[in-house]
């Protein structure tokens, strides 16, 4: 988990890259413009969680995928909170696993049941490190709270929360810019495939000394 008394320096390696400025440009057809606007469009709002465990993703995801505070924050919880809504589920799951919906409200129970044994705290309210502390032991199966169930606390981890939250963050167009990826690559594709090469159309990474010149391409890019 990311230590907050070290800030993470977030290097912006695609100075001057915006992804949504393919939204009206050929690279995205119809269907990638309507999804994106639905991804943008998701408020804080919990739809199948409830309030109480909105929160709790909401800590979680902070721990898991810190944001930087020069842009919005990726409404990560509520992305979550969207796809259990929508029961979209991964298409299979491990032995031990009980179904997405299932495992998300049993694995979150069991957080808050541990937070509240270990530190007499709902998880919310612990600070940073005692968060981490919890999340680290989920991690390594340690956690063996009766509400866990026949669900281990390191399947939970990295099977539902984890894989869930990153999948989340990675959803989001802001997330997309931090990476220089250009969006589902329907219908105009990639042309230059071999290392190195780069599509006009695709963002470039700053070398060191050189972020000018790639921001200067990067307005460009549509």
């Amino acid at each position: 988990m990311h230590d907050r008394s070290r800030p993470p320096a977030i290097p912006d390696r695609y100075p001057g890259y915006d992804v949504l400025t393919k939204r009206s440009g050929p690279s995205w057809n119809d269907k990638t413009r309507e999804v994106i606007a639905e991804r943008l469009s998701v408020t804080a709002t919990p739809l199948f969680l409830s309030a109480g465990e909105f929160q709790l993703v909401r800590a979680v995801a902070a721990r898991i995928v810190p944001q930087p505070s020069t842009r919005p924050p990726i409404p990560v919880a509520a992305l979550v909170d969207r796809k259990l809504h929508a029961d979209i589920a991964d298409g299979y799951r491990t032995d031990g696993m009980p179904r997405h919906r299932e495992a998300w409200r049993r694995g979150l129970r069991a957080l808050e049941a541990e937070a509240l044994t270990a530190f007499h705290r709902p998880f919310t309210e612990l600070s940073e490190g005692m968060q981490d502390q919890l999340l680290q032991r989920a991690e390594a199966g340690e956690l063996k709270a009766a509400d866990w169930g026949d669900m281990r606390s390191d399947d939970f981890f990295k099977r539902r929360l984890l894989r869930d939250v990153v999948l989340a963050y990675y959803s989001h167009p802001a997330a997309w810019n931090e990476i220089g990826w250009g969006g589902p690559a329907s219908p105009r594709g990639y042309v230059r495939l071999d290392a190195n090469e780069r599509d006009p159309w695709e963002a470039a990474e700053a070398e060191p000394g050189h972020e000018a010149d790639a921001a200067r391409t990067n307005r460009h890019v549509r």
